[in-house]
Order: structure tokens, then sequence, then C-alpha cells
């Protein structure tokens, strides 16, 4: 695989979340590392736009070889935060131009001399696809991106800029609790045209809501936890993993423990009952 099975999301390792030193920074890229979690996920956006430069410190102190790890970031949203308080609103900006110059500058924030997956972070609706197409040619030519995908894309979408060029991966929100991926033809596209599935956000909103649905959820899990020995969130991620389409998490947290959770989580096969049961508890019905 050209990216680890699980990925390492890196957006609240700096200031819109844990706010880690350079020293806890460099710790965390090791032990994701020494823990076969190899890719690390970034966008120029997170942080206010600070916390590629935030990581390319670190890694840059670290003792790690950079052909020994896979870097994604993404470009495309222009926020109005950081240096770019300047924005009178927030919007999507895909013009060769722009995307060739965000990619330079998350080479220099991160101090490597090539990303290697770039992902359009949100569709625009006012995206052509003919610019998008002759700046990753560009880009590619030149040895700064070794992969190109999009993120949030729908089918129509993807096949929009497919036409153009390859798409490597569409980074897409995907859960037990958010899986109409499975149903609007997301994943299928992207099966049948070779593209591979990532997945932020693939807890969900089970530890965030206590409803109906996510008490189903627990309950259901409870019943599994034994016979698997393994916790809820693992059994979360083995509930995305047995997808057909090979779908990586992004694992957003930056707790050791719960890192090294999600790697073991990997070696779990649910039984295809068990993993109907699951899906039977989000949902709250048998499948047709």
């Amino acid at each position: 695989m050209k990216y680890s099975r699980l990925i390492a999301g890196t957006m609240t390792w700096g200031s819109w979340g844990k706010q880690l030193s350079n020293k806890e920074m460099e710790a965390l890229i090791n032990f994701c590392v020494s823990n076969r979690i190899t890719t690390f996920d970034h966008a120029d956006i997170y942080g206010a736009y600070t916390t590629e430069a935030d990581f390319g410190k670190a890694l840059t102190g670290s003792s790690i070889k950079r052909e020994d790890i896979q870097l994604i970031s993404k470009c495309g949203i222009q926020e109005q935060c950081g240096d770019r308080k300047n924005n009178r609103v927030k919007h999507y900006n895909y013009s060769k131009e722009y995307i060739i110059g965000s990619v330079e500058d998350s080479l220099k924030h991160l101090e490597t001399e090539y990303l290697d997956l770039l992902l359009l972070h949100r569709p625009s609706p006012l995206m052509v696809a003919e610019d998008i197409a002759e700046a990753i040619t560009i880009l590619k030519k030149d040895g700064k991106i070794r992969d190109f995908g999009v993120s949030n894309f729908t089918p129509s979408q993807m096949d929009m800029i497919g036409l153009r060029m390859d798409i490597d991966v569409n980074q897409i929100e995907f859960s037990l609790t958010e899986h109409s991926a499975m149903y609007n033809g997301t994943l299928d596209f992207m099966m049948t045209s070779g593209i591979k599935p990532m997945a932020w956000s693939p807890l969900g909103s089970v530890f965030k809501d206590d409803n109906e649905q996510t008490r189903r959820i627990h309950k259901q899990l409870g019943e599994l936890m034994d016979k698997y020995n393994a916790t809820e969130d693992q059994l979360l991620l083995a509930w995305i993993l047995k997808h057909p389409s090979g779908i990586h998490p992004v694992i957003g947290t930056t707790t050791e423990k719960r890192l090294k959770l999600a790697v073991e989580a990997a070696k779990i096969e649910l039984e295809l009952e068990d993993w109907f049961l699951i899906l039977l508890a989000a949902q709250g019905h048998n499948v047709p």
C-alpha cells in the first residue's frame, strides 16, 4: 500500500486543538511511525495556516527519514483567519496559480521537497477541471507531488475532474453514524474507478452524542466486546475496515494509548452477521 492502513490526522495537533510543543509533536511523530502509522494527513488551513510549519519543524528534529513516511496535504479553502484575515468571505480557490502556490507553501512549511498526495479540500461550484489538470500536470512534472486526489467530492464531481486527470484518492466523511457513502453511489463509484477512499471522523458521533441511535450502538458494541476482546472504538474501526473498498481511516487522536488501540483494530475481522448487527444498531432497522 502507498499509505499506512491507518492515517494520522494532524488537524488538532496545533493551535486548533492540543497545541503540542515542538518536542511533543516530535515524540508523537516518532510514536506513530514506530506503530506502523506512517502517513500523516495535513491541510494548509489547519491551525489557521500554522500546523504544517509546526509539524515541519518537529519532523526535521526527529530521526525519521522522509522516504519512510507519507505526507498528505489539502488546498483550496480560503478562510478568514491567520495570515488571511483580509479575506472578505470564506471561499474556495482552484485557479492554476493558487493550487501551485499553495503546494509550494506547504512544501516550505513541511520542510520537504514533495507531497505524497495533494487533495482538493472541498468541491467548489466555480472549479474548472482544465485549470486544475494543468496545475496538477505541472506539479507532477516538477516532482512536487506524487499523487493527486480530492476530498468530500460526489461521484459526479469526481467524474468531471477524472475525465481530465487520474484521481488516486477521495477523502470523505465516513463512519457508522455517517455511512451514506455506501448508499449514494460514492463508494461504488470509487471502487469502479480505482479511487482509494480515506475516511475522516471515522468514529462519527458515537462518543459525542447521547441519543437513541448512539445508545443502540453502545448496547450492540457492548455485546460484542468480549467476543472480539476489543474496545468500542476498535469495533467501530473494524466495521469500517471490513468494507471491500479498502477504506483508510484518518485517526484524529493525539493520545498514544488510543493510537495503539487503533492500530490493533486492523487485526480484527468481524464476522459477517456481526457487521450487519452493528449496522442494524446504527440504522434502527434491518436491511431491506
